[in-house]
């Protein structure tokens, strides 16, 4: 299959006022249903023995901590110390993705570097378990996280950022619509590792379009009787960002 270009955005710096400003508010720790799944407020007490479960014990599930900073982790008291952490942390703000149809805490993502008085804010340490990935679930649990913060809390600006190595999360973020904006060299040091990082947004005027884009890709006319989709979220965000 054809790798699907990364969308890159042609527009001139900007000194305008802004006006309005950004309300300035940050994320509350509440649960934000969906559809197919339920984002809820990371508590380890709730979800470190199901998280555990879906990110570790085979193969498969270890490769989700690759690209992490942290982890995979020896023992399920080990990853709820960790879980514990990120309960209490007040940026990153995390949550657990419940999918629905199994019932199970299955994934994990966040907001993080939030700047409320200028808009801007980022969704990342964003993980799914095997049993969660390629579902709809997955895919409603972002559209979740951009439209909350965009639409709900007046973000202007959100942000993706991933290993610039990690070609599944830029494949990712071009399929959810992000423009790519450039690479990050020496970025940072990961589990001793150097890490360029891939940069990648999308802008409070390009999320009207996009947002359509979703609600036409999640509505259950969009997928036949054995759940396949009918139209790819990727061809529509690529449509809209040519238009």
């Amino acid at each position: 299959m054809t790798q699907r270009p990364e969308p890159t955005r042609s527009r001139a710096p900007s000194a305008n006022l802004v006006d309005p400003l950004p309300p300035g508010i940050w994320p509350a720790r509440s649960a934000l249903d969906g559809r197919y799944m339920r984002l809820e407020s990371l508590d380890a007490r709730l979800h470190a023995t199901e998280l555990y479960a879906a990110s570790h014990g085979s193969d498969e599930a270890l490769r989700i901590w690759d690209y992490l900073a942290v982890g995979p982790y020896a023992s399920v008291e080990a990853f709820a110390a960790y879980q514990r952490s990120c309960s209490a942390s007040a940026d990153p703000v995390f949550y657990a993705i419940r999918d629905l149809t199994s019932g199970q805490a299955a994934g994990v993502a966040s907001y993080l570097n939030i700047v409320p008085t200028s808009g801007t804010i980022e969704i990342g340490h964003i993980w799914f378990g095997p049993a969660l990935q390629n579902t709809v679930a997955a895919t409603e649990a972002l559209y979740t996280l951009i439209r909350h913060a965009i639409d709900d809390l007046g973000y202007r600006r959100m942000e993706w950022k991933c290993n610039a190595l990690n070609a599944g999360s830029r494949k990712a973020a071009v399929r959810l619509g992000f423009a790519f904006e450039g690479i990050f060299y020496n970025h940072m040091i990961s589990k001793g590792r150097n890490r360029d990082t891939a940069w990648f947004s999308i802008l409070d005027d390009e999320w009207p379009a996009l947002r359509e884009c979703y609600e036409t890709w999640l509505a259950p006319d969009n997928f036949d009787e054995h759940g396949r989709q009918r139209t790819s979220l990727g061809d529509l965000t690529s449509a809209a960002r040519v238009m």
